[in-house]
């Protein structure tokens, strides 16, 4: 629709997730009106982040030395790893204040629609670190969804005969929320995780 490297921009800027068509060209247009400062800020903090950040060689969280900020604090509990999807699923969770646990990354979901299987993710690797018997308890906090669910029931049957206590995160109905707008599904895993009530 537009001539050159303003259609490149919109089709590179179109290629990112949660990205569509018009968003694209609503930053495209952005950044073609935007101070050329601002420009030059914004590549290059681009440039940086693919130049120094890496994945934590532990972890597989995003780190900028060997080992992410977490699996180089020493106050985190050794004894309890939250393996969860992605890095920023760390993030989330940190935000919570309520952990402090390690954590590992697996890279994604089983999802075989997407031919992603349990060795594209980063299983081995937790199965090395569950391995020294340093850890007692492996909580899953993969999505809510159908890949999440297919990640954690191969994760729980994997590391069974390992003796490890094995949770996984609640989930049910939101804080705020309303019954009525609640899915099946949502719903019956709040009965399911139901606790008593401490009058």
């Amino acid at each position: 629709m537009y001539e050159g490297v303003v259609q490149d921009l919109i089709d590179e800027l179109g290629r990112l997730p949660g990205v569509g068509p018009k968003s694209a060209q609503r930053i495209a247009f952005h950044i073609l009106q935007a101070d050329p400062a601002d420009v030059r800020r914004l590549a290059h903090a681009l440039a940086e982040v693919k130049a120094k950040v890496r994945f934590c060689q532990l972890c597989g969280n995003v780190a900028q030395d060997e080992l992410c900020r977490v699996c180089r604090d020493p106050r985190r509990d050794p004894a309890v790893i939250c393996v969860v999807e992605e890095p920023k699923d760390v993030v989330a969770i940190e935000r919570t204040r309520e952990f402090r646990g390690k954590y590992h990354v697996l890279g994604g979901a089983i999802s075989p629609i997407d031919g992603v299987g349990p060795d594209d993710l980063r299983i081995a690797e937790l199965l090395r670190r569950l391995a020294d018997d340093t850890v007692t308890e492996l909580i899953i906090a993969t999505d809510p969804n159908l890949e999440g669910e297919a990640t954690a029931t191969y994760l729980a049957r994997t590391v069974k005969p390992m003796g490890l206590r094995v949770t996984r995160l609640a989930s049910g109905l939101p804080v705020g929320g309303d019954l009525e707008y609640a899915d099946e599904v949502t719903l019956g895993r709040a009965f399911e995780g139901r606790r008593l009530l401490d009058v």
